[in-house]
C-alpha cells in the first residue's frame, strides 16, 4: 500500500515565510511493500518539493523535520525553476532530482506525523500533516 499526503498550504497561517515559494507537493510515508529496514524500503519513503516559481532556491541550511523533531539540513543546494526533488529517507548518492538522507530507520510515521520545511533562519515554510494529529 503506497500512501501519500499531498496537504494545501493554507492561506490563514500567517507564520509562513514571504519569500522563497517552495511547497512539499508530495509524502511518501508508508512505502509500498514491507517495512523491513532495507535500503530499498527506507528509499521508497520519500518527500518531494517543488518550486513553482521562475527563480531558483538555495536551500543551504533548510531543514525537512517531522513531528519528533529528526531533521534533514540540506547542504549547498539550490532548486531549480519549476522543477521538483525527492528527498528519500535511506542511503544513495544525491542528485539533481533525488536527495538521500542517509538514515537507516524510517523518517516518517505511517500513522500520523507532519513533515514541516524551514528556511535557514527557522521560518516556516510549508508543512504536510496526516493521520489523526492534524490541527
Amino acid at each position: 500500500m503506497v500512501s501519500t499526503a499531498t496537504l494545501p498550504a493554507s492561506a490563514a497561517d500567517h507564520d509562513r515565510a514571504h519569500g522563497p515559494r517552495v511547497e512539499i507537493s508530495a509524502v511518501v510515508y508508508d512505502s509500498a511493500g514491507r517495512d523491513d529496514h532495507s535500503n530499498r524500503s527506507l528509499n521508497k519513503e520519500r518527500v518531494q518539493l517543488v518550486n513553482p516559481t521562475r527563480h531558483w532556491v538555495d536551500l543551504d541550511g533548510w531543514t525537512l523535520a517531522n513531528r519528533d523533531g529528526h531533521a534533514y539540513t540540506f547542504h549547498h543546494y539550490r532548486l531549480a525553476a519549476r522543477t521538483t526533488v525527492r528527498i528519500h529517507t535511506g542511503q544513495g548518492d544525491d542528485t539533481r532530482g533525488d536527495l538521500y538522507q542517509n538514515r537507516r530507520d524510517y523518517m516518517w510515521d505511517n500513522h500520523a506525523d507532519t513533515a514541516t520545511l524551514r528556511d535557514n533562519r527557522g521560518r516556516l515554510i510549508d508543512e504536510s500533516t496526516w493521520g489523526h494529529h492534524r490541527h
